[in-house]
């Protein structure tokens, strides 16, 4: 089987779409942990932070891009962002993802 979410970024599976580029692609969580839960996922395959190098880095900071101009356009100025880094840490989708949670009181640890 392959990626999810390369499979998602492809549109083979449906997502709940809040912004696309030719670069990202930013949807809704299926399974919110907050009011607003959407992730920021890089179109190219990455593993995960831990295989972020000088060829892929580009791409990193425009997914931080996004997570400000969609924070921006949803009226959200107080929110977090997270990235699991392999199976221990979380890491359900082994795909370069970035959380973003909002409308809550966040604590720590998360949840």
């Amino acid at each position: 089987m392959g990626c999810l979410f390369c499979s998602i970024a492809a549109g083979d599976i449906p997502s709940n779409k809040v912004y696309e580029d030719e670069k990202v692609l930013a949807f809704y969580d299926i399974a919110p942990q907050a009011p607003v839960h959407f992730l920021v996922i890089p179109k190219t395959h990455i593993q995960s932070c831990g295989a972020i190098d000088e060829s892929n880095a580009d791409i990193v900071a425009h997914c931080f891009q996004v997570i400000s101009k969609v924070t921006r356009e949803l009226g959200i100025s107080d929110f977090r962002v997270v990235s699991n880094c392999g199976q221990q840490a979380g890491q359900t989708v082994p795909h370069l993802h970035f959380h973003v949670l909002s409308g809550r009181d966040m604590t720590w640890p998360p949840g």
